[in-house]
């Protein structure tokens, strides 16, 4: 294959007084032309600030020390500024990680796609129209008369990664950079979405940079890979190679953490139940506007299971499909429209406001973003005391069970005197963790604890929360996306579609012999794996 891309010699320093000098230090590579190129790493390997340098987005203070990039004949580091927002969405198109912030949230779907064409002064306004229909209708939205004037709060997680990859395709592209493009998504969104990304760029030819930190997207679709560590190449080859017979301890320790392909079976929990849900409701209703009729979803339908003491339940299906509301309705985050959601034979529906925060001490929740959830001008010590003093531990106490905390989920006592920013993504999951713990819980509700981590971190954190659960006895409600960390971790499963608990039972039961076909599709749709095939 010919290069139509060719890095060399690439450092790219960082600002006075970061961790060290630099993200990405004399890098050299090649990306041919029509082949798909997976760069592989932990956060903080440098993987996506090399995409950053070849855009021409590096943050402020943060630049290209040494080293050139050549693209059809010319180097893109020494082009002048504007000459590079040229090559940007023109030459080379760009898929980001998160499509919502990616998406400007005031303009219409169409607006965007067709400001491209805008911007490189590219064909009459009704042309660029028709270019952004034909363009939704390649990336395979439905009705694209409807979508083209969509918001993008109107479309689901999927549907603006579609979106956003149709931008990326608007002026055909001889480099498609894809940043992480998948990592949020569901298993079988996800899998479409790569289904998409290969059918496009076999259409087109195009050349693609994948950026990826899960190594089941690269068994599903790389030519070639990259392996990155603290800003360097530490392996490089096809595939199969690399896969099959990795040369790096890094990246054999990389591939050691992926969940693995069988599927255990654990004893069978006799324990009485710590939680018994009951028939639980939720509808929610959007009230109409001008031009815009009053809209209802039915989030949870007639859900019913159990919990029992020192049980793990994984909740699994696909974004909307309720697991999440379920989550949030049994600590009444979410008000349930009917059911019952008996706690130690107490519903935690029927009471009032006062005995409900008494209750809430008994059940706490783990979510998926560490940060969102932990105020950012509070030190980690007021976030793990704060819940106990509340419910009239002494202060002292609280701090010194604090500590405690931090020592059980194998952070430094110091992390107390710290802010939410000074800790790495997997730190905050674990200060998350000791948050829940502080209040002597009889049972955790994880939400996607561990989906927006890297595969190593993911791994830690899973071992921790397993540890803790058999130490503490405790009961977990484990709510995820992930079919292989579900086998990993849980006893039972319950499998959830539209708002419907379509199957339940014990993990292995469910994995290896699915009776709904939903369940088969989630299974089938996981990459990079025929773990299942049989029961497929």
């Amino acid at each position: 294959m010919e290069p139509v891309l060719s890095i060399r010699d690439m450092a790219i320093s960082l600002p006075p007084g970061a961790d060290r000098d630099f993200a990405v230090q004399d890098i050299s590579f090649d990306l041919n032309a029509g082949e798909i190129l997976c760069v592989v790493g932990e956060s903080g390997s440098g993987k996506s600030m090399t995409a950053n340098a070849l855009m021409g987005l590096l943050p402020d203070q943060v630049e290209v020390a040494r080293g050139t990039a050549h693209f059809e004949g010319r180097d893109i580091m020494a082009l002048p500024e504007s000459e590079r927002r040229k090559l940007r969405g023109d030459r080379i198109g760009m898929i980001f990680q998160e499509p919502m912030t990616a998406l400007n949230p005031l303009m219409r779907i169409g607006d965007q796609i067709t400001e491209v064409f805008e911007a490189h002064n590219r064909h009459s306004p009704s042309e660029r129209r028709e270019k952004a229909l034909a363009l939704i209708r390649e990336v395979g939205l439905p009705d694209p008369d409807k979508i083209i004037r969509a918001y993008p709060f109107q479309l689901s997680g999927g549907q603006r990664q579609r979106a956003i990859i149709a931008m990326a395709l608007a002026l055909d592209p001889a480099i498609l950079i894809a940043d992480e493009p998948t990592t949020a998504l569901d298993v079988t969104t996800q899998a479409q979405i790569l289904d998409l990304i290969k059918t496009i760029q076999q259409r087109h030819g195009m050349a693609v940079m994948f950026i990826t930190h899960d190594f089941g997207v690269v068994a599903e679709i790389a030519d070639r890979v990259i392996v990155m560590r603290y800003g360097e190449i530490v392996e490089h080859g096809t595939a199969s190679e690399v896969l099959e017979n990795p040369q790096h301890a890094y990246t054999r320790a990389l591939l050691k953490a992926i969940p693995t392909d069988s599927v255990p079976t654990p004893d069978p929990v006799t324990a009485p139940p710590v939680l018994e849900v009951r028939n639980l409701r939720k509808t929610f209703v959007t009230s109409g506007g001008f031009f815009r009729p009053t809209r209802s979803v039915t989030a949870i339908d007639g859900v019913s299971f159990s919990i029992a003491r020192g049980e793990v339940l994984g909740i699994v299906g696909e974004s909307g499909s309720g697991k999440s509301t379920v989550g949030r309705a049994i600590v009444r985050l979410v008000e349930a429209d009917s059911g019952e959601v008996i706690l130690d034979g107490q519903d935690m529906n029927a009471l009032s406001a006062s005995e409900l925060r008494s209750a809430r001490r008994r059940v706490q929740m783990i979510f998926q973003d560490p940060y969102a959830s932990l105020n950012p001008r509070k030190k980690i010590l007021h976030a793990l005391s704060e819940g106990p003093i509340v419910q009239g531990v002494a202060k002292d106490r609280a701090h010194a069970r604090a500590r405690e905390l931090l020592e059980i989920v194998e952070l430094d006592a110091g992390a107390a005197e710290r802010y939410p920013h000074e800790f790495s993504g997997g730190q905050r999951q674990r200060i998350g963790i000791a948050r829940a713990l502080a209040m002597d819980p009889d049972l955790i509700i994880a939400d996607e604890a561990v989906s927006a981590l890297d595969v190593s971190i993911q791994a830690q954190v899973l071992n921790l929360l397993r540890d803790l659960q058999k130490r503490l006895n405790l009961s977990l409600m484990f709510i995820t996306h992930d079919m292989r960390v579900a086998a990993q971790l849980c006893d039972r499963v319950a499998v959830m579609q539209h708002g419907k608990l379509v199957e339940i039972g014990p993990v292995a039961e469910v994995f290896l012999s699915p009776k709904a076909d939903y369940t088969r599709s989630l299974l089938a749709a996981v990459p990079g794996t025929d773990w299942l095939e049989g029961a497929a």
